[in-house]
């Protein structure tokens, strides 16, 4: 399911799923959503006995350790009242979110929730379940319970693939500055969806190549207060494949500003994937006004979109394509799926509905696809 994300100079294009879309959740479908994390229940009560203040730093860090101006989309001068409020308004719900736990510990399914303890479970306590974490440097934010100890025991893995993720860019457009998310699947090969490519691309007869007065780029460095580009000019549509959302980019360095040489990043030949793994995806979210509630959106993004940010969850099923809840939005089209245990890629992210999970393509079923074979893709 395409989402959109609209902002003054531009549209920006991509698909996912995040548990907070304001005025969409009944009681009974927040407490049915929180309890699907009852195991983590336990950690995160514990994390909310802190002080209110602290217990927000925890949960959503980086919110007052960014620099304004390098902003990706914001308005000069409007993220520090925006930070402001959605720190104070998360440190205000802080108690509801615990009473909130400790029924949901004691009762179940038939826990007494009222509409604070309800709001409470959509900022804070689903937030720390799937958060959103920022990536500043190449260094993703310390997670909240109950992702600390797996992330961090990970991080130099974790790490390792952040930079081999980009932004796709594309000029020439008149409406569109940036269209999705991408990752080195070969040397010079980045993988994104048919969606994706299909914004600056066209089939001609057969072949597909640019849109004429169009041109593509892949920044590896769209991170948190990043202020020089790490880019890859898109030189080639490879191919876009007939039956699932994916494409292929050819990608070389353009110059001064480009980004070195890079490892491709594994992708599993036969990943043993099913209900439960422990995923995640790295891309970029951006803003989606038209499908979540503009308030609750800045509450918790805090005004920070169209940024890099690692997004753990899990794999809720695998038919005939891998469904997975982890927090994404518009942008994340084109993300890489990873195995938090391996940190080898088993998916291509390409949209989601709300609260029926995202879906991502099993990679490991393209094994023997020939326009993977033939772009020199290899499974590990």
């Amino acid at each position: 399911m395409e989402l959109s994300a609209l902002r003054a100079n531009g549209r920006r294009t991509g698909a996912g799923w995040w548990p907070i879309p304001g005025g969409m959740m009944s009681g009974h479908d927040v407490v049915a959503e929180a309890l699907r994390h009852e195991r983590d229940l336990p950690r995160i009560e514990e994390e909310l006995n802190d002080d209110n203040a602290v217990v927000v730093r925890k949960i959503a860090p980086g919110r007052a350790q960014y620099r304004t101006e390098a902003v990706v989309g914001a308005e000069p001068g409007s993220l520090p009242q925006l930070e402001a409020e959605s720190r104070s308004h998360l440190e205000e719900i802080v108690p509801a979110g615990r009473g909130a736990v400790q029924k949901l510990l004691r009762d179940g399914a038939d826990a007494d929730v009222d509409a604070d303890e309800c709001a409470a479970l959509e900022a804070i306590v689903l937030l720390m379940a799937r958060p959103a974490i920022l990536v500043q440097d190449g260094h993703f934010f310390p997670a909240p319970q109950p992702w600390t100890q797996e992330l961090e025991e990970r991080r130099a893995t974790i790490e390792d693939v952040l930079p081999r993720v980009g932004r796709i860019e594309v000029d020439g457009h008149p409406a569109i500055d940036w269209v999705g998310t991408g990752w080195l699947a070969a040397e010079d090969v980045v993988m994104t969806n048919r969606h994706v490519a299909a914004e600056f691309a066209r089939n001609d007869g057969g072949v597909w190549g640019f849109v004429p007065g169009m041109a593509g780029r892949v920044d590896y460095n769209e991170e948190l207060s990043a202020s020089q580009p790490r880019e890859l000019q898109v030189t080639e549509i490879i191919g876009v494949h007939e039956k699932v959302d994916l494409a292929l980019l050819r990608c070389t360095s353009n110059g001064a500003g480009g980004a070195p040489r890079m490892r491709p990043l594994p992708i599993a030949r036969d990943p043993g994937v099913r209900g439960g793994t422990k995923v995640y995806a790295v891309g970029y979210p951006a803003a989606d006004s038209r499908r979540n509630d503009p308030e609750e959106m800045q509450r918790i993004f805090a005004g920070i979109y169209n940024v890099k940010r690692l997004q753990p969850g899990e794999v809720r099923s695998v038919t005939g394509t891998i469904t997975h809840d982890c927090s994404t939005l518009g942008g994340n089209s084109g993300s890489c799926l990873l195995d938090l245990e391996t940190s080898t890629v088993i998916g291509l992210h390409f949209g989601g509905r709300y609260l029926q999970g995202n879906q991502a393509v099993p990679l490991w079923q393209l094994a023997d696809d020939q326009l993977l074979l033939q772009a020199g893709v290899e499974f590990s």
